[in-house]
């Protein structure tokens, strides 16, 4: 049986769900785009997410690191390294990668947005903003970088800032699942769960979706007592560890909520 959700727990679990919210949105501001939208895939990890100290993390971070050690201006080495890097948990070295990045594309307004984001998760935000701001261009925006200013925005605590972004961005590419994941982790920082919910089962049904996405709808899910379809969606999305993990975190939250 589900327990209802209350502002009583809300208060009582609203520090652990926002730490991990924010952790999650971390994580997705790279999340792999929808080819039919953006015309790339980020070349690390073209779909597909791999948790931080796995085997197919670190072997990303290998293959990729040969190929930049072997030509430090290929931008394709640049934005594959970083990404592996950053989806390994190595954000200062991604951050070095993509510092050097700009430097030898300072117009490539991908590579602007995924040093924005790295810099914004080592909590350089105001440094993050500036990149990508110099990056945009009004008369053409680029709704990634939207995207990233709006993620920013959010653990910034200014959420009517960034979902104004998302939604602008959303005009540009509107079946995007990064977009959307992202939109919905923004209502989920501001305890609007019902909208979260809605919004994280639309990305996630949409082509081009990674685990990210799903293991953040299992979040709300988990947050709001649905249980069962929370640990249904984290047992099909995770290795057993990490779903073991996940699945330990709701069960102590059910049993904290019926004590």
């Amino acid at each position: 049986m589900q327990a209802p959700y209350t502002r009583s727990t809300a208060k009582r679990f609203g520090l652990a769900k926002t730490l991990m919210a924010m952790t999650a949105l971390v994580l997705v501001a790279g999340c792999a785009s929808n080819k039919s939208n953006t015309g790339s895939h980020s070349p690390a990890s073209g779909g597909y997410y791999s948790a931080p100290g796995s085997a197919q993390a670190r072997a990303a971070v290998s293959k990729w690191a040969q190929a930049y050690e072997k030509d430090r201006k290929n931008r394709a080495a640049i934005l594959g390294y970083s990404d592996a890097l950053s989806q390994n948990g190595q954000t200062p070295q991604a951050m070095a990668v993509l510092r050097g990045g700009v430097i030898s594309y300072p117009k490539d307004r991908e590579i602007a947005s995924a040093y924005g984001k790295v810099l914004a998760m080592n909590g350089r935000f105001d440094e993050a903003m500036n990149v990508l701001k110099r990056a945009q261009q009004p008369d053409t925006p680029d709704w990634k970088l939207m995207s990233a200013q709006a993620a920013i925005y959010d653990q910034m605590g200014q959420h009517k800032k960034a979902r104004s972004l998302y939604k602008q961005a959303l005009k540009i590419a509107p079946d995007d699942p990064s977009l959307l994941n992202n939109l919905g982790l923004s209502y989920l920082l501001s305890n609007e769960l019902p909208d979260a919910e809605y919004t994280l089962r639309k990305a996630a049904a949409l082509p081009g979706s990674d685990s990210r996405v799903r293991q953040n709808l299992a979040l709300v899910l988990g947050i709001q007592g649905k249980y069962d379809e929370a640990i249904q969606v984290a047992q099909a999305e995770l290795d057993p560890r990490q779903a073991e993990a996940n699945i330990a975190y709701l069960q102590s939250m059910m049993k904290k909520r019926q004590g």
